[in-house]
């Protein structure tokens, strides 16, 4: 996986994020996956978009946990629309040490458009589907 996807993170382990085994606590990995969100959803949301009126809410995440990550290691996550839906859209992050590679965490989330105004699931207009298409397939960055 080394390489593929759009980067929507990059950081250290720090030592205040590890556990007492020396290991980055969940509660970091989840941070920064959401960091990662962020990126992927400004990337298809809509830049002329009213922020009040339209949303995203995050309905399902899976995170399988493959590698241990030590303090002081340097991190990268790369993203990928896997699925673009109705009204929703399912990105894979792949969390893996930036300078070895090695492939640390993965996390699927599926993320709906809100109408903030209703609190209500929205359809993805035309604009959502084709930037979203940009970094579906595992794009290259």
């Amino acid at each position: 996986m080394t390489g593929r996807g759009v980067v929507t993170y990059a950081g250290v382990a720090h030592p205040w994020m590890c556990d007492e085994m020396g290991h980055l606590n969940v509660r970091h990995y989840v941070a920064m996956f959401d960091d990662a969100s962020f990126q992927v959803l400004g990337r298809i949301a809509d830049p002329n978009a009213d922020k009040k009126r339209f949303g995203w809410a995050d309905v399902r995440m899976e995170i399988d946990y493959r590698h241990e990550t030590a303090a002081g290691t340097l991190v990268t996550i790369r993203s990928y629309v896997e699925k673009i839906g109705n009204s929703s859209v399912t990105y894979v992050h792949v969390f893996e040490g930036t300078i070895d590679g090695i492939v640390r965490a993965q996390a699927k989330t599926t993320t709906v458009r809100v109408d903030l105004t209703t609190r209500t699931k929205i359809a993805l207009d035309d604009g959502n589907r084709h930037r979203a298409e940009t970094i579906c397939l595992r794009a290259e960055s």
